[in-house]
């Protein structure tokens, strides 16, 4: 059985995490994934309370694997997603988008495993003094929100291994083993994995959202709304009138009026896909299929295994 400090950190078989994405990540897809022997994760940044309350029992009903929540410290309800989390024994939160001491103490408290995603090395370092276990270290070539350094997975991930001492994961632009592997050799203990399983049958989102990340090729993504939280989306009308709008340098303001409310909920979990906001990641020209999220699991893992025996001949 493979083993390292990120299969005995979260108690799993693989070392393969589901990214908890908003409007994707329900508790069917994290329960298969940790099924499948990864570790699923809920999407709290688009749920309220009860709705996360509901999503966590039913994937204890459905699994007796461990799975965790994602939470985005940038979302409201986050003093609310804490408890309910702290109160439903969830083993793993992962957060992002904010300051990794805000919650991490006291997450801890309750023997909660706490990860943080960060986009730099001095990140990272903050949340490795902050306590947590370990890092995502994403690239920008994720899809959804990124950070502002606009570093490539290929730098970021030996940078942030050569900076801290806890166990890093790397994310953006990883679909395949082979990508799984790269990300290996180049110092991360694990993957985090989030645009391929949008296109998995389990995946809350809208299909008309699903087959627009099947037909995505290279070029298709692009990194918006820096001015507010930079985001990577799928190119369509609305990311137009959002690079129109900061190519003529719109005030702060006003691009928020333009991204108004609900628009990731009307791409992603309503299927417009002309007005709505379609998070997704570079590697999505990589994705031509829709799967159940256990066999996209197995795909990464068999592909990880064979490539790495053969190096090792």
């Amino acid at each position: 059985m493979f083993q390292n400090n990120i299969t005995k950190l979260f108690n799993i078989e693989i070392p393969l995490i589901q990214a908890g994405m908003i409007w994707a990540s329900g508790w069917r897809l994290a329960s298969a994934v940790s099924n499948a022997g990864g570790l699923g994760l809920l999407g709290s940044g688009s749920m309220y309370p009860h709705i996360l309350k509901e999503n966590i029992q039913k994937c204890k009903a459905a699994t007796d694997k461990p799975f965790g929540v994602n939470v985005p410290l940038l979302y409201p309800n986050i003093e609310e997603h804490i408890q309910t989390i702290i109160d439903e024994n969830v083993p793993v939160v992962f957060t992002s988008a904010g300051n990794p001491k805000t919650y991490t103490a006291r997450l801890k408290q309750h023997h909660i495993k706490v990860v943080h995603v960060v986009s730099s090395s001095k990140f990272a370092l903050k949340a490795q003094d902050a306590g947590c276990d370990a890092v995502v270290a994403e690239g920008f070539e994720a899809g959804g929100h990124n950070g502002r350094e606009e570093t490539t997975s290929f730098v970021l991930i030996p940078a942030v291994c050569n900076a801290v001492s806890i166990p890093v994961i790397a994310a953006g632009g990883i679909a395949t083993g082979r990508q799984m592997l790269a990300a290996m050799i180049l110092g991360a203990s694990g993957v985090q994995v989030g645009s391929r399983f949008v296109a998995s049958n389990e995946a809350s989102s809208h299909i008309n959202f699903k087959q627009a990340v099947l037909a995505a090729g290279e070029g298709d993504t692009v990194l918006a709304l820096k001015q507010l939280t930079p985001v990577r989306l799928l190119k369509n009308e609305f990311s137009k009138k959002v690079q129109e709008a900061e190519s003529n340098c719109v005030p702060v303001d006003e691009l928020a009026v333009l991204l108004g409310k609900g628009r990731a909920k009307k791409g992603m979990f309503e299927g417009d896909l002309l007005e709505g906001e379609l998070e997704i990641g570079q590697v999505s020209a990589l994705i031509h299929k829709i799967q159940p999220a256990a066999e996209i699991v197995q795909e990464i893992w068999d592909e990880y295994l064979s490539l790495s025996q053969f190096l090792h001949k």
